[in-house]
């Protein structure tokens, strides 16, 4: 059906994971998008009303983080 996306992954010296917010900002907007698609290509077992609210609130959330990355690397420059 989809194809599988790995997206790199960075492991502190404390063994924790890491992902870059650029990499999960595009994630957060492509998953919005596929459920579009679907309603959009005839799914009829999709309330397209919700798919769309829920893909609304994936794109505010990626625009936060996007925006939040942006902030920080404006002062950390600064």
């Amino acid at each position: 059906m989809g194809r599988e996306v790995t997206p790199p992954l960075i492991i502190d010296h404390h063994g924790q994971l890491h992902v870059a917010a650029a990499d999960v900002s595009k994630l957060l907007r492509a998953i919005g998008g596929h459920w579009l698609h679907l309603v959009h290509s005839g799914r009829d077992d999709l309330d397209e009303d919700t798919v769309a609210a829920l893909a609304i609130e994936l794109a505010k959330l990626a625009d936060r983080i996007d925006v939040a990355c942006i902030a920080h690397s404006s002062t950390t420059r600064g």
